[in-house]
C-alpha cells in the first residue's frame, strides 16, 4: 500500500532494498519514547548499517508515549544520520499508513494541523482526510495538495539527491515484471508496462532495440546521443546530467562540493543546497522575513553590530546554544554562526512550531530601526531551526558548522584534480560532491583537460528531471 501511494501521487517509487532482524536481542534499547529512541537508531545505522539506503526505519513491538505512532527526522533523507526514523509495529493497514507517514517526513512534508482550512490542503477524500493530516483517521490514502506542494519544494532546494538514483539490488527475489532490470534480464516493464512499445518482451530487449525505458532512450529504442539534456539542474549547487550515448538510463543524480559559492556569491552550497541566512528566514517564516546579514558595505554595518552585540550575550536573545541550562555565549568569530536574527517574522512559522515565544528586538543604530527577531522553531524531532544551519556563510571562505565559524579547508572535502594549469577540474568543470570532475562542454578526462568537440554536437535541451 505505501509504495502504491508514493507511486501514484508522489512519482516516487518505495523499493526495500534489505532487512535486518533482531532475533537473539535489541541492538538499541526500545524505549516508548520516540526520541529517544530516534536518536539511539540513528548512531546504530551511522556505526553498523552498511548496507546502501536512502532511508532506514525502525519497526518495534513497542507502544510509544507519545501523540503518534511514528517519528523521523524531518527533510533527512539521503543522510546517513538523519535519513532513519523509528515506527510502532501492528496491523498491516494502519502500520502502512504509518510508514507513509514517517517516509513523508523524511522527505520534508510535514504534518497538517487540524486548524488549518479544509480547501487549503484538499486532498479528495473528505470521508477519511488526507495521509498528513492530524485526525487520527487510518483510512487515509491520498497526499493533500500542501504536501505534494511541499515535496516539490524539497526537491527544488536540492534536497532528496539520493531519489533519482536506482537501486542496484532489491531484497526481493529477481522477479520479470518488478520494474528492475535484475541478473539476467536485459530489461523490464514493470507490471504496467512502462517500457516504451516493443523494446521489451519477457525481459528481453527486442531484435534490434538498445534500451526500452529510461530518460535517455527514445521511441525507437535506440540511445539518445551522447551530450543529450536528462536531467536538469534544480539549482545553482546541483549538476545537470547528459546521457552518455551507451545508456536508456540518465547518470547519477550529483551535486556540486560543498563550499562553492552561489546566489551572487551570498551563499555556500551544502549538502546540494544553497545555503544562505535569508533563505532561511524565508523558509521558516515566509518570503517577507528577510535575514540580518553580513557586509563590509557600509548599508549592512547595522545588521553586523545586531549579530556582534546579541549573539555575544549568551540569553534567550542571542546566543550559540545552550549547555544544561545556560545559554552558551558566542565568540565574536561565531556569531554568524549562533541563534539565527530575521526580520517581519510571522506570528505562525511555515515549518515547525514556535518553543516559548518569538523574541523581538530592534535597536536604533546608524540613523536606522534594525530588526533584530528571533525564535526557537522545533520540528518533532526535536531540531531547533531556531539556529543559523550548517554550511551558511559566516565570511571569505568561511561556513557555518555545529555553531562554529570554520574555514572551508578544515571540512577535509576530497579534492577533485588539479589540471596542469593549476585549476581545479582545469577549469574546464566543477568537483560533484564525490570527488569527480563533471566537465563542460567540449571537454572530456578525469581533469577535464582534454578537448573534446564531439560533446558538442549532441546537446539538446530536455524538460527533465526525468532520470
Amino acid at each position: 500500500l505505501c509504495p502504491q501511494i508514493y507511486k501514484e501521487q508522489l512519482n516516487t517509487r518505495v523499493v526495500l532494498v534489505a532487512v535486518e532482524t533482531w532475533t537473539d536481542r535489541d541492538r538499541i534499547h526500545i524505549h516508548p519514547d520516540p526520541l529517544q529512541m530516534l536518536h539511539d537508531f540513528s548512531k546504530y545505522r551511522q556505526h553498523y548499517i552498511k548496507q546502501h539506503a536512502d532511508a532506514v526505519h525502525l519497526l518495534s513491538n513497542v507502544t510509544f508515549h507519545y501523540k503518534r505512532s511514528s517519528l523521523s527526522y524531518f527533510g533527512g533523507v539521503c543522510s546517513v544520520a538523519r535519513g532513519v526514523g523509528v515506527n510502532e509495529y501492528g496491523l498491516p493497514l494502519p502500520m502502512a499508513q504509518e510508514l507513509a507517514q514517517s517516509l513523508a517526513q523524511n522527505l520534508g512534508i510535514q504534518w497538517e494541523p487540524a486548524a488549518r482550512k479544509p480547501k487549503e490542503c484538499d486532498c479528495t477524500e473528505s470521508w477519511g482526510g488526507c495521509i498528513m493530516e492530524e485526525t487520527g483517521v487510518y483510512h487515509s490514502r491520498k497526499f493533500s495538495k500542501c504536501s505534494i506542494a511541499e515535496y516539490k519544494e524539497f526537491l527544488l532546494r536540492g534536497g532528496g539527491a539520493c531519489l533519482f538514483n536506482r537501486p542496484t539490488k532489491l531484497f526481493e527475489a529477481t522477479e520479470c515484471g518488478n520494474g528492475y532490470v535484475e541478473p539476467g534480464e536485459e530489461c523490464d516493464c514493470g507490471f504496467r508496462m512502462e517500457c516504451y512499445a516493443d523494446c521489451c518482451k519477457k525481459c528481453s530487449l527486442s531484435n534490434g532495440a538498445h534500451c526500452s525505458d529510461g530518460p535517455c532512450c527514445n521511441t525507437s529504442c535506440l540511445f539518445f546521443p551522447r551530450g543529450y539534456d536528462c536531467r536538469y539542474a534544480v539549482n545553482e549547487c546541483d549538476i545537470a546530467e547528459f546521457c552518455t550515448g551507451d545508456s536508456g538510463q540518465c547518470p547519477p543524480n550529483l551535486h556540486k562540493q560543498d563550499g562553492y559559492a552561489c546566489d551572487s556569491n551570498q551563499g555556500r552550497c551544502y549538502n546540494g543546497e544553497c545555503k544562505t541566512r535569508d533563505n532561511q528566514c524565508k523558509y521558516i517564516w515566509g518570503s517577507s522575513s528577510m535575514f540580518l546579514f553580513f557586509s563590509s558595505t557600509e548599508s549592512s554595518g547595522s545588521d553586523k553590530f545586531c549579530y556582534e552585540k546579541l549573539n555575544t550575550e549568551g540569553t534567550t536573545k542571542g546566543n550559540c546554544g545552550k549547555d544544561g541550562d545556560r545559554w552558551i555565549q558566542c565568540s565574536k568569530h561565531d556569531v554568524f554562526c549562533g541563534f539565527l536574527l530575521c526580520t517581519n517574522l510571522t506570528r505562525v512559522p511555515r515549518v515547525g512550531q514556535v518553543q516559548g515565544e518569538i523574541i523581538p528586538n530592534s535597536f536604533y543604530h546608524q540613523g536606522r530601526i534594525v530588526d533584530c527577531s528571533g525564535a526557537h522553531v522545533l520540528l518533532d524531532d526535536d531540531t531547533d531551526l531556531g539556529y543559523v544551519e550548517d554550511g551558511a556563510p559566516c565570511g571569505p571562505q568561511m561556513m557555518c558548522l555545529d555553531k562554529k565559524c570554520l574555514p572551508i579547508q578544515s571540512l577535509n572535502i576530497s579534492s577533485c584534480p588539479i589540471g596542469s594549469n593549476g585549476k581545479v577540474c582545469s577549469g574546464h568543470g566543477v568537483c560533484s560532491n564525490e570527488a569527480t570532475c563533471i566537465c563542460n562542454f567540449s571537454w572530456a578526462g578525469t581533469d577535464c583537460s582534454i578537448d573534446d568537440p564531439v560533446r558538442d554536437t549532441g546537446g539538446k535541451k530536455d524538460e527533465g528531471p526525468k532520470g
